[in-house]
């Protein structure tokens, strides 16, 4: 019997898969969502990871088979108090109580504030269930991200909680638009009897003021200076926050540095900060696809990140990348690149050690390599050297991702700006 082929998920695939895994859409629903996909094929995340094994055959019932838990991050859409599958929020519930979820899709305004109470009196359940969407993907520039919805959801409900008698329960829902399946389908699966979005309910004086914010602070300096003393002020304004630089990551396979480059890339976007991520297996997919795992292929491939990473900062952007990068030359081209560029660059070393890349791997790799069956794997059979200028190390063993993530904000706010 052959092995089962492997299938890379997308960041909206992710959220299909996490909403099929949790119970609130059927196994047919993310199959069909998965155009392409073998009939016996294992589902794994940009890292390889293996999630889960999907089985599609003619005249049978489509099988999810979960092999390993979906990787969360860090900030409050990741809480696990309120990142809850569907199957646990519905059983919580007693039967028929939740009468009412309001969807939060949007910001809240007072409007919504005001619907939300309506709605809740009106219809007087027992219990209230206040569904966030958020998806992995990162928000258009300017655009509340997942972290501030969920903190204004939370708000929400609170303000919910002080007005009504009904119990108020707030739920992060992965959600990356229609897969087969709607907003008010998912729901009911978390238990609600009815759905009710929010942003449906904010009037069309609200919805103008609310589109016209991004024009109010250009206006008032219009009316402030004069034409050519405005485009000025507005000029500075626009890249106030930009700070060109590259966060460039290096460790070994299994020692967390993706984990934390991605919690950091999606904190640096929640404070506005224009963040693009480059992630190692990511970048293999697409920008390296067809290089192999030679030395040379290994140094071109982190050559081309490293290019790629220069052009982000140097038009003010903030590049995160996260290969192994296990040799100096390479590492030196990529700060020469970032230099070139005129972009501030920071070589962060995740220095777990490998016992414990070793003991933790999700992927296997470790245990095929040291069988021999994968060649040149950096730490086992082709080296890693460490770096001996690193502007920050982390040992991902004794420190969280929560305190690398806040150490490496502050290296950044302390960036000089442009």
């Amino acid at each position: 019997m052959t092995d089962p082929a492997a299938r890379v998920l997308s960041d909206d695939e992710l959220d299909h898969l996490e909403l099929a895994l949790g119970g609130a859409i059927p196994v047919p629903v993310l199959a069909a969502a998965l155009p392409g996909v073998p009939a016996d094929a294992v589902l794994t995340d940009a890292e390889n990871t293996p999630l889960a094994r999907l089985t599609t055959r003619p005249g049978e019932p489509d099988v999810l088979e979960p092999l390993k838990p979906v990787a969360a991050a860090i900030g409050p859409q990741w809480d696990a108090a309120v990142r809850r599958p569907a199957r646990d929020v519905r059983a919580a519930l007693k039967a028929g109580t939740a009468g009412l979820a309001l969807v939060v899709t949007e910001v809240p305004t007072r409007d919504e504030l005001d619907a939300a109470v309506a709605l809740v009196t009106a219809a007087r359940p027992g219990a209230v269930l206040v569904l966030v969407p958020v998806a992995r993907r990162t928000p258009e520039p300017g655009a509340v991200g997942a972290p501030g919805l969920v903190r204004a959801a939370l708000g929400l409900a609170d303000h919910l909680s002080e007005r009504v008698e009904a119990r108020v329960t707030t739920v992060v829902v992965p959600w990356s638009g229609p897969a087969g399946t709607t907003l008010e389908e998912v729901a009911t699966a978390y238990g609600a009897a009815r759905a009710e979005t929010l942003a449906a309910h904010r009037s069309a004086a609200t919805a103008e003021r609310v589109a016209a914010l991004p024009r109010v602070r250009e206006e008032a300096v219009r009316a402030l200076y004069p034409p050519t003393s405005a485009a000025e002020v507005n000029r500075a304004a626009s890249g106030a926050n930009a700070r060109g630089a590259v966060l460039f990551f290096t460790g070994l396979s299994g020692s967390g540095k993706s984990t934390v480059a991605r919690a950091l890339a999606a904190e640096l976007n929640d404070d506005g900060l224009v963040t693009t991520l480059l992630d190692g297996d990511e970048v293999r997919h697409h920008l390296s696809k067809g290089l192999g795992f030679d030395r040379e292929s290994r140094e071109t491939n982190v050559e081309r990140i490293g290019y790629v990473a220069a052009l982000v900062a140097k038009h003010g952007g903030i590049a995160v990348a996260a290969p192994i990068a296990p040799f100096a030359a390479g590492r030196a081209r990529v700060r020469a690149l970032a230099e070139e560029a005129g972009a501030q660059f920071v070589l962060v070393h995740i220095s777990t050690p490998l016992e414990v890349c070793e003991a933790r791997d999700r992927k296997g790799l470790y245990a095929k390599a040291r069988a021999g069956e994968i060649p040149e794997f950096t730490g086992i059979s082709s080296p890693y050297e460490e770096p001996v200028d690193a502007d920050l190390v982390i040992d991902a063993s004794v420190v969280s991702v929560a305190d690398a993530v806040a150490t490496l904000r502050t290296a950044v706010a302390a960036l000089p700006r442009r």
